[in-house]
């Protein structure tokens, strides 16, 4: 999805003492991105099995109080019990930072579980659009 997914003002609440958002948000962020993703998918019930096991940021600018932030998401990888996100934050139109995210599919207990393939194929066909490649 090229498109903003989520966005939202800054919050006072989210500026340190340097006059810039926290970088701890900016996870917050692409946690809104990703629950709003799996919603306009119709994924919701799967996104309450995964659990985030990696982030990598990516920094490009800084968001500051009073800036509007707006993320995109798109799944870019799909693994047996995995999914890869790319999330891309800007504030007020600049760029902000890429931040890349591995979730794992697993039960109640945590253990990991295969991705159902109807799931599979919802988030193929984001990969597909990326690529222009026809979703099959």
């Amino acid at each position: 999805m090229s498109q903003p997914i989520w966005s939202a003002p800054v919050r006072y609440a989210e500026v340190d003492q340097q006059n810039i958002v926290f970088n701890a948000h900016y996870l917050t962020y692409c946690d809104e991105a990703s629950t709003a993703y799996f919603r306009a998918a119709g994924l919701l019930g799967f996104a309450e099995g995964v659990r985030l096991v990696t982030s990598t940021i990516t920094w490009r600018g800084s968001a500051r109080w009073g800036d509007e932030v707006a993320v995109t998401a798109r799944c870019t990888a799909t693994g047996r019990t995995s999914v890869t996100f790319a999330f891309t934050i800007t504030a007020s139109g600049r760029p902000c930072c890429e931040v890349s995210t591995v979730y794992v599919y697993a039960d109640a207990s945590g253990v990991p579980q295969p991705i159902p393939d109807d799931v599979r194929a919802r988030l193929r066909g984001d990969q597909d659009r990326d690529t222009g490649a026809a979703a099959g």
